[in-house]
């Protein structure tokens, strides 16, 4: 037994951190029921969730729009809020989940005008 918990101890200790993150995100998201977005696909109503990784304006038919990329700890979706150039709460770092119809752009999958939710 002694054994088994050193072992872990170990484990734990030589791992990556940016693993331990990975691992904890993804338990996090699969608690919430949230679906894995390395399973999406285009055309397709989702609810992903995870980390907001990166928050940017971009110039969309001459208007502005804003790009919110979520990482679940498989993969990434970003979230175009289309005439918007801020959201109060959607900062990197923060939890968040999305509700919407996915799309391709290229590799990237986008969500147009997503039902946000903040979570803890």
């Amino acid at each position: 037994m002694a054994s088994m918990a050193f072992k872990k101890v170990v484990q734990r200790l030589t791992k990556p951190v940016e693993e331990i993150d990975r691992e904890q995100l993804t338990a996090f998201c699969d608690a919430r029921l949230l679906s894995a977005m390395d399973a999406v696909h285009p055309r397709e109503r989702v609810r992903v969730g995870g980390e907001v990784r990166s928050v940017r304006i971009v110039p969309r038919a001459g208007a502005p729009a804003l790009e919110v990329t979520v990482s679940d700890g498989r993969g990434a979706v970003v979230g175009v809020f289309l005439g918007r150039r801020k959201i109060a709460g959607l900062s990197p770092g923060r939890r968040v989940a999305f509700e919407g119809v996915t799309a391709r752009d290229g590799k990237r999958l986008l969500v147009f005008n997503p039902i946000y939710e903040l979570l803890a």
